[in-house]
């Protein structure tokens, strides 16, 4: 069942991103001081007084953009309207009734949809702020709030309750069973695809870098279960970061692989592997993420060279995903995306998969027998003693010999490829730690799953 939708709609910088992070309970949307930051919708899924709805922050109504997107920041606040069973109208309480707002208004009145009108940024606690010819927008009494400090939060969202109180929303939203995350360097397809796989124009595409900032969770189904997609700006290299939004953008892209299940990463076909793309590809793996390397506008280059000729200089330039498996796509007419889902969701198996002690030992033991590294002079030779699976999503696979000092990176790789070869993880990352008798003791997340074993 679709929940409610309360979007958040006004001119630009009213504070309608701080008052979206406000009512979310948490910081989604970029903040900055700056005109325009947000273009695409932001949404979250909110629970208050045992209601649920869905909040959606938009961009400014009537910026001047400096990438001349105006019109597609519109467009993304009209599909926000248009879906939207209440809206909040924010104008900034400190200049009054401005033209641009009566503007806002007066399309408002068009939509024909229930609206509050919000006075932000009454910062100070019996601030003289007169909000008197803010009546003539036309939507009764404005209700005085500051985003910032969280004043009025409790009467706004009162009056949100009022309003969906009587919309079918009572079940809690389905937890999504996987989530996407979706990077890569700038104008690669990264906005192309997240349409593609919502269906709908769910975000802004435009040929100029940089379009995507926030970090954007889309919904979607699948054969009746629930996805999360998560939409990131392009990555580019650190000292061509060119203002604070950049470096949020780029520090919400870390965090989106973080909280991911699988990670998109797209490369565009017809550019070459870069410095950009090999760092955030040793991002991923350093944070042990199941990930596709999904190549984009195939389209375009498949006359030019096979799969199999791609896929071995990826292998050569994208170091430490070796393991990594590849989906060739064309975004922007959809094609492959369905089966891209289908391994992303093959992936996740396997990442959340454990194995018994007893195979995990009979695998890493006939590793050890095969290849053990060269004792040095006046050493005996290195000897497992056992291994056991500590946790899935990554898999983790503690095991304890009787040196560990003695085991090199080349050894470590080679029992990783042969566990890959033999267990059901032949596409995801393992984590492999090393341990002596006794020298190992779990925590946090290890130690609950070993509890849960």
């Amino acid at each position: 069942m679709a929940l409610p939708v309360v979007a958040i709609v006004g001119r630009p910088n009213v504070g309608k991103s701080s008052l979206f992070n406000m009512l979310a309970g948490h910081r989604i949307s970029i903040v900055d001081p700056t005109a325009g930051v947000t273009r695409d919708r932001v949404s979250a899924v909110v629970e208050d007084a045992g209601r649920w709805f869905e909040l959606v922050d938009t961009g400014g109504y009537g910026i001047v953009d400096r990438d001349d997107l105006d019109v597609h920041v519109e467009q993304q606040i009209r599909f926000a309207v248009e879906q939207a069973a209440l809206i909040l109208f924010v104008v900034d309480a400190r200049d009054g009734m401005l033209p641009l707002d009566q503007e806002v208004a007066g399309w408002l009145r068009v939509a024909n949809k229930p609206i509050v009108l919000i006075a932000n940024k009454v910062d100070a606690p019996g601030a003289r702020v007169d909000l008197g010819d803010l009546h003539r927008l036309g939507f009764g009494s404005p209700l005085a709030v500051s985003a910032t400090h969280r004043r009025g939060e409790e009467e706004l969202k009162a009056i949100i309750h009022q309003h969906i109180a009587a919309l079918p929303a009572d079940e809690a939203p389905a937890d999504p069973v996987m989530k996407l995350a979706i990077v890569g360097r700038r104008n690669v397809g990264k906005s192309t695809l997240i349409n593609a796989i919502a269906g709908v124009p769910r975000v802004i595409v435009s040929e100029v870098p940089g379009t995507t900032r926030d970090s954007i969770d889309v919904r979607f189904e699948r054969d009746g279960r629930t996805f999360v997609a998560i939409d990131t700006a392009g990555v580019r290299k650190k000292s061509k970061v060119a203002d604070d939004i950049e470096y949020y953008s780029m520090h919400r892209t870390e965090l989106s692989i973080r909280r991911a299940d699988v990670v998109l990463f797209l490369l565009d076909s017809m550019a070459d592997v870069g410095t950009v793309d090999k760092k955030l590809g040793r991002y991923i793996a350093d944070q042990y993420k199941p990930c596709i390397i999904v190549v984009n506008k195939w389209d375009l280059a498949k006359d030019k060279a096979g799969s199999d000729d791609y896929g071995a200089y990826l292998s050569k330039t994208m170091i430490g995903l070796d393991y990594v498996p590849i989906a060739f796509i064309t975004a922007k007419d959809g094609k492959n995306v369905q089966s891209m889902i289908d391994l992303a969701s093959e992936l996740f198996k396997q990442a959340r998969t454990r194995v018994s002690t007893g195979e995990l030992n009979r695998v890493l033991g006939e590793a050890m027998d095969r290849s053990l590294p060269r004792p040095k002079h006046g050493t005996g030779a290195i000897k497992m003693l056992y291994a056991t699976q500590a946790a899935v999503c990554p898999p983790t696979v503690v095991m304890f010999i009787n040196d560990p000092t003695r085991v090199t990176p080349t050894f470590e790789r080679f029992l990783l490829n042969r566990m890959r070869e033999t267990l059901p993880f032949a596409e995801v990352p393992i984590r492999l730690i090393i341990r002596a008798r006794g020298g190992y003791r779990p925590t946090g997340e290890l130690a609950r799953n070993q509890v849960e074993k």
